[in-house]
């Protein structure tokens, strides 16, 4: 049953370009669907979510991490009678702004275009929505709903000033309403997004080998699911006992946000998606408990993983990827590849040129960054694609 402050497709604001809708799917639905066939979509596949894409197949990637962060929000948008396409759709494309090589890429390329307005992975996901994805004959980008659009660009909260350049320039031709909160579908993908990085770079870590078990079994929240799991199952395997206690935490969050939600949502009594964006805070969240004991897991994970010294060695490799391939294609645009070759007609000075450098780099996956560059540097150069020894 759908709550009175879901968004509900039949009254959605639109598309900027009018079409002519699905038969058989609603608005959200066909938004959900193009996500999903995007060329952006299919690059996640290859792009690090903690570890470089090649250090290890069972690792996570953006495109996994997506899928997981996606399940999540279904099963909360459900608890809460919210429309559950929309949910899944900004899930889906919460990170497809991400360049290669995660947060160490980001920090590089607003690095690199500091001098040109920055970079912001949000912003660059509402580009690559709206305007690089050139597949259908009637506009640029995936003309998606604006409540689709509003999710991806403000899942996290209200954007405060200054605002990236090309949320800005989208938002110029069609508003988003950055200064409120989104839709209580966008922030369900939020939380849910937090829900998985929270237990899958635990569950990474550990087949890293950057903490062990017992390093786990003292944190908060997870002393209670190791101490269930082995009152229910004494004597069970090392790998079963980190896996049960692992999906346990899972649960765990999972449960206190339906819970803490449904405690908000019947104080605040909403009736509208428009009362949950003009609410003033968030509506879906974790209980304050529950999101303290988190700070000390993201402390351990930050220092313990994050920070460990294998990563900081491949962090500063793939640093130098980067900054070795911003230039050179600054130097050289002719050699973007052919689609590329009327944008680098059309462009009219260093700003718009770094914006057109950066739109391509961030869309390499991390293979291909690390090919590139062999390619243009030589594999002497190319230390960033030999496999850590430990991993």
């Amino acid at each position: 049953m759908r709550a009175p402050f879901a968004c509900d497709p039949t009254q959605t604001r639109g598309r900027r370009v009018a079409e002519d809708e699905s038969t058989f799917r609603s608005p959200f639905q066909r938004d959900r669907d193009r996500i999903i066939h995007a060329s952006a979509f299919r690059r996640l596949k290859h792009k690090t979510q903690v570890f470089v894409e090649h250090e290890g197949d069972y690792f996570r990637t953006r495109l996994t991490h997506s899928i997981e962060v996606a399940q999540v929000a279904r099963t909360i948008a459900r608890a809460l009678g919210l429309d559950e396409d929309l949910t899944e759709a900004v899930a889906l494309a919460h990170d497809l702004g991400h360049p290669p090589f995660g947060h160490t890429g980001e920090d590089a390329l607003q690095a690199l275009m500091a001098p040109h307005g920055g970079f912001d992975h949000n912003a660059q996901a509402i580009r690559i929505v709206t305007h690089l994805e050139r597949h259908y004959a009637e506009f640029d980008g995936l003309n998606l709903t604006w409540e689709t659009l509003e999710g991806i660009a403000k899942h996290n909260g209200p954007v405060a000033p200054p605002t990236p350049w090309a949320l800005a320039e989208y938002c110029d031709a069609h508003d988003l309403e950055l200064s409120t909160h989104a839709s209580a579908e966008a922030q369900v993908a939020a939380i849910a997004d937090d829900v998985a990085y929270n237990h899958h770079d635990l569950h990474d870590g550990l087949r890293a080998e950057l903490f062990s078990t017992d390093d786990l079994a003292e944190l908060p929240i997870l002393r209670d699911c190791f101490a269930e799991v082995d009152r229910r199952y004494p004597g069970l395997n090392y790998y079963r006992r980190r896996h049960e206690a692992l999906r346990r935490f899972f649960g765990v969050l999972v449960e206190d946000v339906i819970a803490y939600a449904g405690t908000e949502l019947a104080t605040l009594n909403p009736a509208s998606p428009t009362d949950i964006r003009a609410a003033g805070r968030p509506i879906i969240r974790f209980s304050k408990g529950l999101f303290d004991d988190l700070k000390v897991i993201r402390d351990f994970l930050f220092h313990r993983m994050y920070r460990a010294p294998s990563v900081i060695v491949m962090r500063r490799e793939v640093t130098a990827v980067v900054h070795d391939l911003f230039p050179h294609f600054m130097a050289n645009p002719q050699e973007l590849p052919k689609q590329w070759r009327k944008d680098v007609e059309e462009v009219t000075g260093e700003t718009a040129l770094a914006r057109l450098v950066s739109d391509y780099i961030s869309g390499m996956t991390d293979r291909f960054a690390l090919q590139t560059h062999a390619r243009i540097f030589g594999e002497a150069n190319r230390s960033a694609a030999k496999p850590l020894e430990n991993l």
